[in-house]
């Protein structure tokens, strides 16, 4: 018979492995993959602006995103209008205070914390440690800009379609070749069926340890 105390410990660890889950921010378009259609529905997009983003796409971070945005004449007002409604996601544990400074309504005081409190991996720990500062209703928004890397060798299938465009085919993809090893693996085995550029975007969103 299992002790209560055995229990526990078992129920605690099961918490912890499950902990190690992370999952992208939801509520945001993602520039790499929203449709002409919805991009040409943001703030101060033409059709020639929206041309330039899907020509570019994928980006590997916003701070690109943001030089091509400017470089259409876009206002840092404007492009940051435009990240209200649409942005790249930022990696949590490896984002530049660059990066986190173009999440509107960041600014240097959340860049400071983001980087603190490094490493991530909750968004339990995410809404203890930013609450505190900012509240519940502040920290849910700024959730939505940023993502906690996702396991490869763990994740559910819930954490794996947080990943924008991901999909119900990456999800039998990412848990079939378990387990990942390298990324060298992971370009190999998912570069044959989404290509290069894709699969170094698939990347960014994920970690193997």
């Amino acid at each position: 018979m299992i002790s209560k105390r055995s229990f526990a410990v078992v129920v605690v660890l099961a918490a912890s492995v499950a902990a190690l889950h992370g999952q992208v921010g939801k509520g945001l378009l993602d520039p790499n993959v929203a449709a002409d259609k919805e991009l040409l529905a943001l703030p101060h997009m033409t059709p020639a602006i929206v041309k330039a983003i899907i020509d570019k796409r994928p980006f590997m971070g916003v701070t690109d995103l943001n030089a091509l945005l400017l470089s259409q004449k876009l206002t840092a007002q404007q492009a940051e209008d435009f990240y209200r409604k649409a942005f790249v996601h930022v990696n949590l544990n490896t984002g530049t205070r660059e990066e986190i400074l173009l999440i509107p309504g960041a600014g240097t005081r959340m860049a400071k914390e983001f980087m603190e409190y490094r490493p991530w991996k909750t968004w339990t720990q995410f809404d203890k440690e930013i609450g505190k500062y900012v509240g519940q209703q502040e920290t849910d928004r700024l959730k939505q800009y940023v993502f906690i890397p996702i396991n490869l060798n763990s994740a559910t299938d819930e954490d794996i379609l947080s990943i924008p465009g991901a999909g119900t085919r990456m999800v039998r993809e990412f848990k079939e070749y378990r387990p990942w090893k390298t990324k060298e693996q992971f370009e190999k085995e998912i570069g044959k069926y989404v290509g290069a550029k894709e699969t170094a975007r698939l990347w960014r969103y994920v970690t193997i340890n």
